[in-house]
């Protein structure tokens, strides 16, 4: 199982939207997504009570010590992505989030305040070693302002652009705002926007970021099962050969 959390600082940065939407691009791509929500004001709830139906589950996990052995248990249920949308500001449960995700993103808007918001978040990454990017969000369609924004969150992470920003910016449309007030992810609500082709893209980048595909998942998981199975039917043999030896 991978896990991918959504964190940083500044409230308002599109968090929640931008989680809504991968898990859906992921579901839409073939992976099993489990939504995991650490955030008491409930976002992601009060979204899935809007929906009309239950084919996305959102999990709340509020305490640090609950997040470890709860991503284990999806792990060994045969989860494939967990993709968890934090609370503004650091807590321990952001930390526990971030200490056991496969990859941090850092969602920004191209404001002076954003980019400094997230250089916590950041600290917290690096200090548990977990590999991260930042992605801007709710962005003008163009402007002097995105690339500068671009420039700073490079120089701050002290990397090259292309190792710490994903792709493609997330412009801002109404699309996003909409659907969510819906139940829907902005694939479901406009399914042929541009918006839509912005997420899909957005989780093609994580896909090679991380070095995954639903098939080659599904793969491992049959093989894992499969060792596990043989392993079982091994101690039995030996404990059969025991009884009847003595």
């Amino acid at each position: 199982m991978h896990t991918i959390v959504l964190a940083t600082q500044k409230g308002g940065s599109g968090k929640s939207t931008l989680a809504i939407g991968l898990a859906l691009a992921a579901k839409q791509a073939g992976f099993t997504v489990r939504l995991i929500e650490t955030d008491p004001q409930g976002t992601l709830s009060n979204w899935a009570r809007r929906r009309n139906n239950d084919d996305v589950v959102v999990e709340p996990i509020y305490h640090a010590a609950d997040f470890e052995p709860r991503l284990k248990m999806l792990a060994t249920s045969g989860l494939q992505l967990a993709i968890v949308d934090t609370a503004a500001g650091l807590s321990a449960a952001t930390t526990a989030a971030i200490r056991h995700s496969d990859l941090c993103l850092i969602p920004a808007r191209p404001s002076v305040a954003d980019i400094e918001a997230t250089v916590s978040t950041l600290s917290v990454a690096r200090a548990w070693k977990r590999s991260y990017s930042f992605v801007l969000n709710q962005t003008p369609i163009r402007g002097q302002r995105i690339d500068n924004a671009a420039n700073v969150l490079a120089e701050e992470a002290a990397l090259d652009l292309a190792d710490v920003l994903a792709r493609p910016l997330i412009v801002m449309r109404n699309d996003h705002q909409d659907s969510l007030a819906s139940g829907l992810a902005v694939s479901e609500f406009a399914p042929n926007g541009k918006s839509t082709e912005e997420v899909r893209g957005l989780w093609q980048w994580v896909e090679t970021r991380l070095n995954i595909s639903a098939t080659n998942v599904l793969i491992d998981q049959v093989i894992s099962a499969a060792a596990g199975m043989l392993h079982v039917a091994a101690e039995r043999a030996s404990d059969e050969t025991t009884i009847l030896a003595s």
